[in-house]
């Protein structure tokens, strides 16, 4: 397995979705009063809403929650106030890490990230350190059963994908950031169910690492997974 592979990490997420469902709403719901925030209440006018209410539905999450979500991001309820940081690290051998965070205290998050990535050989880097090493850009994971390649190719690069990359695992979409909108809407006009819909942080170049070092690592993202503020994390490691 590849530690960068997108489509591994889908697969962790879901196999823990069930025993963590406290900790996916949590983190669901921040994102869904950020977005709501930023974006306004509107799913139909606002492309990261609308991603993350359908999340919402696929963890089960009940639709109250989402509705509150929705208003403490829009004013009509009352509600903590959470803000966007996205950290860049390096774990052990080296591997480039991003981190983005979701939180109401951007000084508790950043300690509680220096603390686990220096107990776990690394240590958070400054701004742009490891950045380049990513491309910034829409990632859809979509299932092979679900649309045939040159039908989904179809459909994405008349929608301004970038590319249609198929694997044995499934298809990926890419695109720029700014027509993740655009394809999204594609996608769903075109009922093409998606595994993972995000704005993403593709690593470029990879590093590979030791039997040793994966263990570690891997210990390091179940930590990181765990933070309350941690939303997302991005590396590069190759493992075999």
């Amino acid at each position: 397995m590849a530690g960068h592979n997108k489509w591994s990490k889908v697969k962790r997420q879901k196999a823990v979705t069930d025993g963590r469902k406290g900790k996916v709403f949590s983190r669901l719901s921040r994102e869904i009063t950020i977005a709501a925030k930023s974006g306004g209440g509107d799913l139909e006018g606002n492309a990261r809403l609308r991603t993350l209410v359908l999340k919402a539905r696929e963890a089960n999450m009940p639709v109250d929650n989402v509705d509150r979500a929705i208003k403490k991001g829009t004013g009509e309820l009352p509600g903590v106030s959470y803000e966007d940081v996205t950290y860049e690290a390096y774990g052990p051998g080296g591997v480039a890490f991003i981190v983005k965070v979701t939180t109401d205290n951007k000084n508790r998050a950043a300690s509680e990230l220096r603390n686990v990535f220096t107990k776990h050989g690394g240590n958070l880097a400054g701004s742009g350190a490891v950045m380049f090493q990513f491309l910034h850009a829409g990632q859809f994971l979509i299932a092979k059963d679900v649309v045939a390649e040159d039908r989904l190719m179809e459909i994405a690069l008349e929608a301004g994908a970038d590319d249609v990359i198929t694997t044995n695992e499934g298809h990926e979409v890419r695109c720029d950031v700014h027509a993740f909108d655009k394809v999204l809407h594609a996608l769903e006009k075109a009922s093409v169910k998606t595994e993972s819909a995000e704005i993403a942080y593709i690593p470029t170049t990879t590093v590979p690492v030791a039997p040793h070092t994966a263990d570690t690592l891997g210990k390091l993202h179940d930590i990181l997974d765990d933070l309350d503020d941690v939303q997302a994390v991005f590396s590069n490691e190759e493992i075999d």
